[in-house]
């Protein structure tokens, strides 16, 4: 794999040259096509009879970041710079500069005239705003794109790689394209499908909807009402997950380091009423825990239980509430495991064996005594 991707960097500079020094014709996306084979892009279309050359705009999925570029190896079509910043690494990676910086509406009405010049080549859009592995689903397309024309032609695209997935979340282009060198080939099919037109008085937001449902059919993927937003919302959730104990995979003493690296900020945070509700439970199992070290944690959690364990188990240091602390709590504070004893009301004392009476010689007796000392705690709680 580091012989190809050092071998294939030499030779993708040619490339680069190549499709910059050729003018837009068949010769050169042929020439282009036979040098990104020996990159492994490995471009297969089928239907190619199918390509309207009348449809000024096609609408594809996304999948990876050089999906405009494999597309353009097949016929000449442009794709408008929307989330990269203008300038030579925009023009470089084969993006259309509008120079709009403004709305959507603004962005529809420039692409609009773009496209009423029949000299210019058809547009290419994602309406999913974000890509995807696209083995799951589509994500909802977005009305815009319709808006520009009456008539699309749908392009449903896979891609093929073997040992690397295809597309990773918040992966940066410079890291897909040195993958893309590292492994033997990658495979992108693309299949035309026939041209959709709009029917009378239909908005743009059906219009879009009937087309994600062909291109999910065509695909034999799901044709979801998630959109790119709920995505970047859902990897934020993700990388803020990876901080708590409970992450999947992660070990228990670097995610409580990363814990404890978490800003201070949080505490002054905004909370909303559902974080208030969720710490008036927690306050009302463990009234002895001050609320705002609850209110903390729940940020950092977003679950009632996993904050009560973290709480029973020591795993966030507290000083009690004075108010609410028994004559038995300072000890048991001391070693960051909240007692029992610090809440009111008539429940009975814990038994005797939370306790222990004498440290243990053996690793194994110490740990039995430590786990019969959190199942009293635990029981005792719940009561």
């Amino acid at each position: 794999g580091l012989c190809l991707l050092v071998l294939r960097l030499f030779i993708g500079v040619h490339v680069f040259l190549v499709s910059c020094a050729l003018p837009d014709s068949v010769l050169r996306r042929f020439i282009v096509r036979v040098m990104c084979s020996v990159l492994g892009l490995c471009v297969q279309q089928s239907d190619p009879r199918l390509r309207d050359a009348g449809v000024r705009v096609y609408i594809a999925n996304h999948v990876t970041q050089f999906d405009h570029n494999i597309i353009n190896l097949l016929t000449s079509c442009n794709t408008p710079a929307l989330n990269s910043a203008p300038g030579f690494i925009c023009w470089s990676r084969g993006f259309m500069e509008l120079g709009v910086s403004g709305s959507r509406a603004e962005l529809v009405d420039s692409l609009k005239a773009y496209s009423s010049h029949r000299g210019n080549p058809p547009l290419l859009l994602f309406p999913e705003e974000a890509a995807t592995n696209g083995r799951a689903g589509l994500l909802r397309f977005s009305s815009w794109p319709f808006s520009v024309s009456d008539v699309v032609q749908p392009v449903a695209l896979q891609v093929l790689r073997p040992l690397v997935t295809v597309s990773v979340a918040d992966s940066s282009w410079i890291a897909e394209l040195l993958w893309t060198f590292f492994v033997p080939f990658t495979v992108y099919q693309v299949r035309w499908l026939p041209s959709v037109p709009r029917r009378v008085e239909e908005r743009s937001e059906d219009f879009a909807l009937r087309v994600q449902e062909l291109l999910a059919v065509e695909l034999g993927v799901v044709s979801t009402r998630l959109t790119a937003a709920d995505r970047t919302e859902h990897m934020k959730r993700l990388r803020h997950t990876s901080l708590l104990p409970f992450a999947p995979g992660g070990c228990p003493g670097q995610a409580l380091a990363a814990r404890r690296q978490v800003p201070s900020g949080l505490a002054g945070a905004p909370e909303d009423g559902r974080i208030a509700a969720m710490a008036q439970q927690v306050k009302e199992v463990l009234p002895h825990v001050p609320l705002e070290v609850i209110r903390i944690d729940l940020a950092q959690t977003n679950c009632v239980d996993t904050t009560i364990a973290n709480l029973l188990e020591g795993r966030v240091s507290f000083f009690p509430d004075s108010k609410e602390a028994g004559t038995d709590l300072p000890a048991l504070a001391t070693s960051q495991a909240p007692a029992a004893s610090g809440i009111q009301g008539s429940a009975a004392e814990p038994s005797s064996k939370a306790a222990a009476k004498q440290f243990a010689k053996s690793p194994v007796e110490r740990h039995l005594s430590l786990q019969e000392r959190k199942r009293a705690l635990y029981d005792y709680a719940r009561r």
